[in-house]
């Protein structure tokens, strides 16, 4: 296999640590939006509502990339990393460099 697996799996750490950041930076904004008449008007409301709701949704998304991350690292430690799970055909280098958590080669994709 051409992949380096200790590359890899710093690839691989380095995306869990921006992802794990970013989530802590939008932790207030996926937070309860409160509903005081006083200080925030309706359409006001409606925004921090929607912005919250899109917040949530990226955050979903995050989570999903974490689960990616570790079925490539579970890859790595089983010794099928870079190996398409459908063909079994190697991945090429390229494409894991831009999606370290490829796990289909690109004819499967």
């Amino acid at each position: 296999m051409g992949i380096d697996p200790d590359k890899a799996r710093e690839r691989l750490q380095a995306v869990r640590s921006a992802i794990e950041r970013e989530s802590e930076l939008a932790r207030e904004a996926r937070s309860t939006v409160e509903l005081d008449q006083q200080s925030v008007g309706r359409l006001s409301r409606m925004n921090a509502m929607q912005a919250q709701q899109m917040a949530q949704a990226q955050e979903r998304t995050r989570q999903a990339q974490l689960t990616r991350i570790d079925m490539a690292m579970r890859r790595i430690e089983d010794g099928e990393y870079g190996y398409c799970v459908d063909c079994d055909n190697e991945i090429a280098e390229k494409r894991l460099e831009v999606d370290p958590m490829a796990e289909r080669c690109i004819n499967c994709a």
